[in-house]
């Protein structure tokens, strides 16, 4: 299992136990505990749910952005959903994204995602990131060098 996936089912856990938050609701977690994905694995990396959360969207952002193993985990999750993520010029918002597809109706759902398929979206992310980690070594078609191995000597 990868440090990735090991987070991301982690944050499968916590989004099970807390719930996932209002869609229109525009921070990582609300007042009752629930998260959104980018809280759920931001919890999962750190333990903790900062009061940031809740209310300073600015400092929230800086907080997840700046973590590299939860800036890693959102991008496997944002590979693996069925929408197009936003471009804002300087490469894919994984965290718009994110709030985009909860926010919006699934076109293959017909409707808002809801806790059970967030945990599902996590555990395709987990899986693919386990897979991308264990990855064998690439095999080579160079042809080794002969060696010349000398018989053995005979006594006289």
């Amino acid at each position: 299992m990868s440090e990735t996936g090991l987070i991301l089912r982690t944050a499968q856990q916590l989004m099970n136990y807390f719930g996932l938050t209002d869609p229109d609701h525009t921070n990582f977690a609300d007042q009752q505990g629930r998260l959104d994905i980018t809280g759920a694995v931001y919890r999962a990396v750190t333990g903790k749910t900062p009061n940031a959360f809740l209310g300073n969207a600015d400092h929230a952002v800086l907080l997840v952005t700046t973590n590299e193993p939860v800036m890693a985990a959102l991008r496997w999750i944002s590979r693996i959903l069925p929408t197009e993520a936003p471009d804002s010029g300087n490469g894919d918002d994984v965290i718009e994204h994110l709030a985009g597809w909860l926010a919006d109706t699934d076109p293959f759902l017909g409707r808002r995602p809801n806790t059970a398929d967030v945990i599902g979206v996590l555990e395709r992310a987990a899986l693919a990131a386990d897979r991308a980690s264990t990855v064998p070594a690439q095999r080579t078609t160079d042809i080794p060098q002969a060696v010349h191995i000398p018989s053995p000597r005979r006594a006289a």
